[in-house]
């Protein structure tokens, strides 16, 4: 394997901008390549990892309701994962390699490592700390418990036993360590229980090591991944006790006859990047079944232990999964965290956000045909505020619309149930012409996407798997209509996948046009994706790895000669994140230039804002809360007026969005609803006082603090109901 599939490798022609125009005042100089230059760019891990402190401390505010407290630490705790099982993962290959390309910040993997553990092991320590001494206290306060198996009373113990030896028993596999039987293999985020047990009935303590009859052996007993991890002891089932507690209660009768020391749990992460070598791969999809199946089996990188566990026994796990004292986690709390969700399924909706209220836009609402609405005018949705039934609607109208011929979309994530995918189904069994890209690359939805391209090639529909060495990650629908004699293009571009569910919690934009030059933009890209045509003169979309790279520096650059010539000069951008160093690069020259530039971008950001000389005239700042912030939007002032440009899309401000990856970026051309996301949607963001966090220099983030009599502003809440 490459380490290059695993981290950015920063391409340094993409960092040869243009020369720098003679500036007002003090500069920093800008190297030709910012790749390196530690002052210059916040390392990446470290950044990500400040974004997931700021999720945590959501979980700590107590302005949130209880069960909303909750799910941001269980959210922590996924997020941690998925770095561990990606970044941190990669990051340890490339020691393992002796790799010595160093990080774009010029850190070594060895100094990342190191890094992300000191400021990573704080965080887990403020987690345990708020579930323990808060959110577990006040749930119990409001009548749900979550208890360990020694802290029932005798009623409940009964209650918890005959669950036990019911439904828990008869699925144990305790598996002991002896010269027969090596150290098990332990799946990834598997929770387990270690202990120690003794066949002659002496004291089981010593170091765990695997030795011959009469000597104290270790054993493993994995928790059942098909039992829930809390046991209901009573019928409102509002007390729990933890599945770990009760198995490790019961631990005489998995090893009957003989001593068994202290059950304490553990758990381990491994590596579960996909690598498909697409070049060798003759059958993309055969390829992935065959790598999904391999991921539970990737290298270990974490091993989380329960606080009570012994050093001995710490030192045995740590060695016999191969890690070092680095890769271990002390966890003084419950183990998985994300398994507290399932008391988030109570019917207590005090405890939680009430449901954010949704609209229809106005347009097309009471129409008669939506595509005689969207001929007239231009749509913008803005979710999760407009209802995402406008979308399904609008696929499932033109599925049974005898005068659409055809429909073509891109699918990234669209969930395991999706009326869309149903929609697409039937019209092909209507007659229609129905090409779908399905990204079977799209992380951790592999298997689902893998499903959902068989059942809808049974149905008929064209399916395509994306272009090799390419992920194709935009999000774009077209459908043509027969109208009279002609036919006409209807598209939707959007910043989000198509997926119902996730459109309830994540902030997104879409459009709905007839323009005629968009739509034929977009039927020359479905030829691109579905025939592999090498068309590259787009009219108005920027397409990623084609032309938006090039398009989106220009952009950059006309607004710094713009502040340059004294003319109207500004950039706001909101993007998930900002690690491409052309384009920071290309933003420091901005700021320099004089250009005002703010940028809300919610998790990795590598340029440092508000450094003196160098980017004074950047802001960055981050929104977190109840909704995960997720649309792409880009305004240019372009001197002013009428001059000014919006844009809306599918693509990150990374090197693997703009080269790696089919991205589509399209511009907003109705005025109002230019006007609208810019002095509306980006200008609320950056009036945020609520869930705005802001950069600073140091590549720390501080709240926004209020003015005296300034009321707070809260964007996550303010487009409600709009």
């Amino acid at each position: 394997m490459t380490t290059g599939a695993k981290h950015t490798r920063r391409d340094e022609q993409h960092d040869k901008l243009s020369q720098q125009s003679p500036q007002k005042g003090p500069r920093a100089e800008l190297p030709p390549t910012l790749l390196h230059h530690r002052h210059l760019l916040n390392n990446r891990e470290l950044s990500w990892l400040a974004f997931n402190r700021r999720v945590l401390e959501e979980a700590q505010d107590s302005s949130h309701p209880l069960l909303e407290r909750l799910k941001f630490l269980a959210i922590f705790s996924t997020n941690l994962d998925e770095f561990f099982m990606i970044r941190v993962s990669g990051l340890k290959e490339e020691l393992d390699e002796e790799v010595a390309e160093l990080s774009p910040d010029g850190l070594t993997p060895a100094e990342q490592l190191k890094a992300i553990s000191e400021h990573l092991r704080p965080l887990v320590d403020e987690q345990m700390r708020c579930l323990r001494e808060e959110i577990l206290p006040q749930l119990e306060a409001e009548g749900i418990v979550v208890a360990s198996y020694s802290e029932l009373g005798q009623t409940e113990k009964r209650v918890a036993d005959r669950y036990f030896f019911e439904r828990v028993f008869p699925v144990l596999t305790p598996q002991a360590v002896d010269p027969s039987h090596p150290f098990p293999y332990v799946s990834n985020l598997s929770l387990n229980l270690g202990l120690m047990v003794n066949p002659t009935g002496e004291d089981s303590a010593g170091p765990p090591v695997p030795m011959g009859e009469g000597k104290a052996r270790f054993a493993r007993v994995k928790l059942p991944p098909l039992v829930p991890r809390l046991v209901p002891i009573d019928e409102t089932e509002t007390k729990f006790t933890y599945l770990g507690s009760l198995i490790a209660a019961h631990a005489d009768a998995l090893f009957p006859g003989m001593r068994t020391g202290k059950s304490c749990l553990f758990r381990v992460t491994r590596d579960a990047d996909i690598e498909i070598r697409e070049d060798e791969a003759a059958d993309l999809l055969k390829m992935m079944q065959q790598q999904l199946s391999r991921r539970r089996f990737g290298t270990a990188v974490r091993l989380e232990i329960a606080a009570a566990m012994p050093q001995s026994m710490v030192e045995y796990l740590t060695n016999s999964i191969g890690l070092t004292p680095q890769d271990v986690y002390l966890i003084d709390g419950p183990l998985n965290v994300p398994d507290l969700m399932r008391l988030y399924q109570l019917d207590r909706p005090e405890l939680k956000d009430k449901p954010l209220r949704t609209s229809v836009p106005a347009a097309i609402k009471n129409a008669p045909s939506v595509f005689e609405t969207i001929k007239r005018q231009d749509i913008l949705l803005h979710h999760p505020y407009t209802t995402y039934a406008t979308v399904t609607d609008f696929i499932t109208t033109a599925a049974t619309d005898p005068d659409v011929l055809a429909i073509k979309m891109c699918l990234y994530r669209t969930g395991q149930q999706s009326p869309i995918v149903q929609a697409l189904m039937e019209a092909s069994e209507r007659g229609k012409q129905v090409a779908v890209l399905v990204e079977l690359k799209a992380r951790f939805d592999e298997e689902n996407n893998i499903g959902w391209a068989r059942r809808l090639e049974r149905d008929g529909v064209h399916v395509v798997y994306g272009l090799l060495g390419l992920k194709t990650h935009c999000k774009l629908a077209l459908v043509v209509r027969r109208e009279g004699e002609a036919l006409k293009r209807y598209v939707h571009v959007a910043t989000g996948n198509y997926n119902p569910t996730t459109s309830r919690i994540y902030t997104d934009i879409g459009l709905f046009t007839a323009d005629e030059e968009i739509g034929a933009d977009a039927a020359n890209l479905f030829n691109y994706l579905t025939g592999y045509s090498r068309f590259s003169d787009y009219r108005c979309l920027m397409v990623a790895p084609i032309n938006m790279r090039e398009r989106m520096t220009a952009l950059i650059n006309r607004e710094s000669d713009n502040a340059e010539q004294g003319r109207p000069a500004r950039i706001i951008a909101k993007v998930n994140s900002l690690t491409d160093l052309a384009l920071i690069r290309a933003l420091y020259r901005a700021a320099q230039a004089g250009v005002e530039i703010d940028l809300i971008v919610r998790g990795v950001c590598a340029l440092r804002a508000g450094v003196p000389g160098l980017s004074e005239r950047i802001n960055v700042r981050s929104v977190v809360g109840r909704l995960l912030e997720h649309s792409r939007i880009f305004y240019f002032a372009n001197g002013g007026g009428d001059g000014e440009e919006v844009y809306i899309g599918s693509a990150d401000w990374m090197e693997r969005n703009l080269d790696r990856r089919v991205e589509v970026v399209a511009p907003v051309r109705d005025p109002q609803i230019r006007k609208y996301l810019k002095d509306d949607v980006l200008e609320v963001y950056l009036r945020d006082t609520a869930k705005a966090r802001l950069l600073q220099p140091d590549g720390s983030y501080t709240r926004v603090t209020l003015s005296d009599g300034e009321e707070s502003v809260n964007s996550q809440t303010h487009f409600e109901g709009s």
